[in-house]
């Protein structure tokens, strides 16, 4: 029962710390490095490739940005076959959607619980 838990820790520890090592190390900003991810997660999503970690480390794999690429060449791939042309369009919406709704949604209520000021 404990395995999965290890394995989540593991690969989203693994995707944090090789960020961080980004930022550390090299010239990249952080906003081109979570672009990266982001990328990476299509590419590795829509060659298949990402699918694999997925069923093996869970939310290790999904919750992290390569996840939301991920989730979005899924999306896209599934509306294609259902929709054609139009579903390269709009899969990638449909599949994200949920996951943007309560980003905004928890974003504004840490807004309103903490009243945020500007940094000085």
């Amino acid at each position: 029962m404990l395995i999965p838990y290890v394995k989540a820790f593991l690969v989203g520890g693994a995707l944090c710390a090789l960020g961080q090592i980004l930022i550390d190390r090299t010239k990249l900003t952080p906003a081109r490095i979570l672009t990266s991810y982001v990328v990476l997660g299509v590419v590795l999503g829509a060659l298949g490739l990402y699918e694999p970690l997925v069923d093996w480390a869970g939310a290790g794999a999904t919750v992290p940005l390569t996840g939301f690429g991920y989730s979005l060449a899924r999306g896209v791939k599934t509306a294609v076959e259902e929709q054609g042309l139009l579903g390269a369009f709009t899969g990638g919406f449909t599949a994200a959607a949920g996951g943007i709704a309560a980003a905004v949604f928890f974003g504004y209520l840490a807004a309103v619980i903490f009243k945020p000021r500007e940094k000085r």
